[in-house]
């Protein structure tokens, strides 16, 4: 498939870019994550740790250990938002090193970090919401998500059964997408570059460590029953925590869903433009929604500068709101997650019928 192409004007994100340096050269601050960061990153993964070699190894009572694999799925998820998250796009610390380091945390907990980054950042992030092209809106024939793709019976009750497939997200992902794009060669219709022997080595090697960590071992000191039982939990809770921050920023009702033209494949906005357009915001004004979700409910901010952190999305919200309203560009904001929530919801509802 032949990549779309975004109009060649550059005027807003020149001049976002330019404002946004500014910011930092007179606070006098890096774009990376700092001290803070560093120690969100060591409380989760201690957590995860602690909680996971608890259940392994002196496995408390049914209901707790059900309680702690629910635990330990919330603070996997913590640890993709802020760790693996800022890793992967190279903004968690000025070290290539920490940052390769940090990403490496989604291959312990079962992804692949080159995947991710085909997928994610070089292709959800350039091409978000592009019908055909953005891989994240692909979920059929189970779900509908964007307008152009088309509607099946079961759609109509898409709003009500979503919940049910976002939770089997993570179980999809490490035991079967992964490998489907590995074999395939390409994400959707978009193909992959060649992996290198480094690649294949962490990507056969973390899969192994992954099932020997997650499945082999628990089921050695807890028997297969509870093992299946707590793992299910884990799973299920981790990826639907995942899947509805993810769809929250972008799956919505005021999100454009944008089709290339269908010869010359052009956009006719430039790439900043179609950021703002396609992506929307939730309760940036909760500080514990922001802390727990790594800065994902601003991601307006984060699609226009994926390379900064997300502890300085609070201060770029303020030159970007400037910016769309000197622009005469609508921004995408909900001022509570349950406006989301419900805005998300009256999308699928309204995908289905018609």
């Amino acid at each position: 498939m032949q990549p779309p192409k975004f109009s060649a004007s550059r005027s807003f994100h020149q001049e976002l870019k330019r404002r946004t340096n500014a910011y930092f050269q007179e606070a006098g601050k890096s774009t990376t994550g700092g001290k803070s960061l560093f120690f969100k990153a060591v409380l989760l993964t201690s957590a995860f740790v602690a909680v996971y070699l608890h259940l392994v190894f002196w496995t408390p009572p049914a209901l707790l250990a059900v309680a702690e694999c629910i635990a330990l799925g919330l603070i996997g998820a913590a640890i993709g938002f802020n760790v693996m998250h800022d890793g992967a796009h190279g903004s968690f610390s000025k070290s290539k090193f920490v940052n390769q380091f940090a990403a490496f945390t989604l291959n312990v907990m079962g992804g692949n970090s080159f995947m991710w980054n085909m997928k994610h950042n070089l292709i959800h992030h350039m091409y978000t919401n592009v019908e055909g092209v953005d891989d994240d809106l692909d979920a059929q024939p189970w779900l509908r998500l964007s307008p152009e793709q088309p509607r099946r019976f079961l759609h109509r009750f898409q709003h009500l059964y979503f919940w049910f497939f976002y939770a089997l997200l993570f179980i999809a992902w490490i035991f079967f997408m992964d490998y489907q794009k590995y074999f395939k060669g390409k994400i959707g219709e978009m193909p992959i570059k060649k992996m290198s022997a480094t690649d294949q080595g962490v990507f056969w090697g973390f899969k192994v460590l992954h099932l020997g960590l997650f499945v082999a071992l628990p089921i050695y000191t807890v028997g297969f029953w509870s093992w299946l039982i707590g793992f299910g939990a884990f799973a299920c809770v981790a990826g639907f925590t995942l899947s509805i921050v993810f769809q929250l920023a972008h799956t919505v009702e005021h999100t454009d869903f944008v089709v290339p033209h269908e010869t010359t494949r052009k956009i006719e906005d430039e790439w900043a433009i179609h950021q703002i357009k396609t992506t929307a915001n939730f309760a940036t004004d909760s500080k514990l929604i922001s802390w727990l979700v790594g800065g994902l409910n601003f991601q307006v901010e984060h699609h226009l500068f994926p390379t900064i952190s997300h502890v300085h999305y609070p201060a770029l919200n303020k030159i970007i709101r400037q910016m769309c309203e000197e622009f005469n560009i609508e921004y995408h904001e909900y001022p509570k997650m349950r406006y989301a929530v419900a805005s998300h919801v009256a999308h699928l509802r309204e995908l289905g019928r018609r």
